[in-house]
């Protein structure tokens, strides 16, 4: 299935959500900008007065008379260091609180995408966006945008200083303009469309990273080392080869801007030849207007060149901007709600991909409380119906209901609360063993989450940890053993309290005793709810109410392990002797 790359938002997007992140921040804003500008004006009164000691100098000046120049020089150096310090910290922290922010809407809103949205997307395209593009923008948060503020300022003041020095400095120094606005706008021209493919391309390369590594056991069985390999090749190139070309360009770039010093520079200094020569300034004027324009070097090639950076974190922005913008969940409150925890699927049709049907004619019935084992070989499209049941995606045809109703009519908060799906693949999230259990239930009290633990046969080991239920898991923390997480996620299913749970083969990656002591923890997490089992162990099937065989996405047999050992020539006693051979 090609991944659908989740949405990136256009520029007028863009920049409306900036400007509602903006909203009760105007005050720092306005206050930082006043507090830099103070600063960027003290210190250009540095040059002025520089050129005051030069002419004192060439006046013959005595050392007295240089006394009150050079303390007035250091007072300004450290007025100047003081408030800059302030306003780039007042500018940082604006940035930061917006960032902060804006990732906090984006993890909202990718909480809550519909699975089947972010499953088509790939997991590469959000870790990309949540990882590098977060990355980006914080990087241009804490250097690029104070560094920016302040090197438009130093511009502004400066270009008034030179006018107030002798307008014809000003007019020579704007001899660098034009051949600066023109390498921009060569800069632009190939940089915009450059960065946003480069993304992309980083998003596609850790796609195939995740799916090479992640299913490495499967490549390997299949013997699709090489292809995942020229795959993971061709992505990374394409990478490398936008990041070579954008360094290519930025070289390109700052040689340009070097021109446009040199024109600028060698024009104040004939300016300043011609004018000191007849007379219409003096020697320190001609001093303090090159000053100036020598330390605008500095801040115009700052602002040119975090126009690349701007377009760096834009195309991040973008791409964050474009997931907190996909539309939320509504939970109607005319919408129905299951009235109970039966399951019902009637002649069900699913293809990921126009002409290549996974289901076929699919028709399943669940009671409410009954437990459902969905047996079959590898592909037989056991995990798809699951993921069907639980309105991960939706079928091409036919139709799902849970307690009676359409699964995709129930509203989003109802049917979160009424299905949980355990899959084979667990996430421990890094931080306390307790805070872990509550993302199932936030408000569930300490003797909760014991007795949810206890019901899975897990309190034991988790009281035994260093700090018992305190300990920090996950990343960085005490690592769980496979069984351990298993018991994890079952003992959230017991705090959350589903109606219907849905088990993924859930005790697939466990060995033959962790997987008989999670079949204990399932059983009990399962006391009382309606449960369809993806059964890899056939041992689970055993105990089934009810063994669902499914083959090339159709149903072949159904009916208890009695019934279907009964048969004796059917593809379940099949399944089963092979089974029973390898234990």
């Amino acid at each position: 299935m090609t991944p659908q790359v989740l949405p990136i938002a256009s520029p007028a997007q863009t920049t409306a959500a900036v400007r509602r992140l903006l909203r009760g921040r105007r005050a720092l804003a306005v206050g930082s900008l006043g507090v830099l500008a103070g600063a960027t004006a003290i210190g250009l009164l540095t040059p002025p007065l520089l050129g005051h000691i030069v002419d004192l100098v060439t006046r013959g000046g005595t050392v007295g008379t240089l006394t009150v120049p050079a303390i007035a020089l250091v007072a300004i150096a450290l007025a100047h260091a003081v408030s800059t310090a302030i306003g780039v910290g007042m500018i940082a922290r604006l940035g930061e609180g917006m960032l902060a922010d804006l990732r906090e809407r984006f993890v909202d809103r990718a909480l809550h995408l519909p699975l089947g949205q972010l499953e088509q997307a790939g997991a590469g395209d959000l870790t990309s966006r949540v990882t590098n593009d977060v990355t980006a923008i914080a990087e241009a948060v804490r250097g690029a945008l104070p560094e920016l503020v302040r090197s438009v300022l130093v511009i502004g003041l400066t270009l008034a200083g030179l006018a107030v020095l002798d307008p014809r400095f000003l007019l020579a120094a704007l001899l660098a303009a034009p051949i600066q606005w023109h390498t921009v706008r060569w800069y632009l021209r190939r940089s915009r469309p450059l960065y946003p493919a480069q993304r992309l391309a980083v998003g596609a390369q850790q796609q195939q990273l995740l799916e090479s590594i992640g299913g490495a056991a499967t490549v390997r069985a299949l013997r699709l080392e090489q292809r995942h390999l020229d795959q993971v090749t061709t992505r990374s190139q394409g990478a490398v080869d936008l990041a070579l070309r954008a360094v290519r360009l930025i070289t390109r770039f700052y040689a340009r801007l070097n021109l446009a010093e040199f024109v600028g520079l060698s024009a104040v200094l004939v300016t300043g030849f011609l004018l000191t020569d007849a007379g219409a300034v003096t020697i320190g004027t001609t001093a303090a207007a090159t000053l100036y324009f020598h330390n605008l070097f500095g801040p115009v090639n700052s602002a040119l060149r975090l126009v690349d950076d701007a377009q760096v974190a834009t195309a991040s922005l973008a791409r964050l901007v474009g997931v907190t913008q996909l539309p939320a969940p509504v939970d109607a409150p005319d919408r129905p709600a299951a009235v109970d925890a039966s399951v019902k699927a009637v002649d069900i049709e699913y293809a990921y991909l126009p002409g290549n049907r996974v289901l076929s004619g699919v028709t399943l019935e669940i009671e409410a409380g009954q437990r459902v084992a969905l047996v079959g070989a590898s592909g037989a499209g056991k995990t798809t119906l699951a993921q069907l049941v639980a309105g991960v995606h939706r079928p091409t045809s036919g139709s799902i209901m849970l307690g009676g109703v359409e699964v995709a009519e129930l509203p989003p908060e109802h049917r979160r609360r009424t299905v949980a799906v355990v899959t084979q693949e667990v996430h421990v999230f890094a931080g306390p063993l307790a805070d872990d259990l509550r993302l199932a239930r936030p408000d569930a009290t300490e003797d909760e989450l014991r007795a949810a633990l206890a019901e899975v046969e897990a309190l034991e080991w988790a009281l035994g940890l260093p700090e018992g239920l305190a300990t920090v898991v996950g990343d960085g923390g005490h690592q769980l053993s496979v069984t351990q997480a298993q018991q994890l996620a079952l003992a959230r299913v017991v705090l959350a309290d589903p109606r219907v749970v849905i088990l993924d083969e859930a005790t697939a990656d466990a060995g033959s005793a962790g997987a008989r002591v999670l079949e204990r923890a399932a059983e009990r997490a399962l006391r009382g709810r309606t449960a369809l089992m993806v059964a890899h162990r056939l041992t689970q099937a055993v105990g089934a109410d009810r063994i669902i065989v499914l083959e090339d996405g159709r149903v072949i047999d159904a009916g208890t392990h009695e019934e279907l050992i009964g048969r004796g020539d059917g593809a379940y006693a099949a399944l089963w002797r092979a089974w029973s051979q390898q234990r």
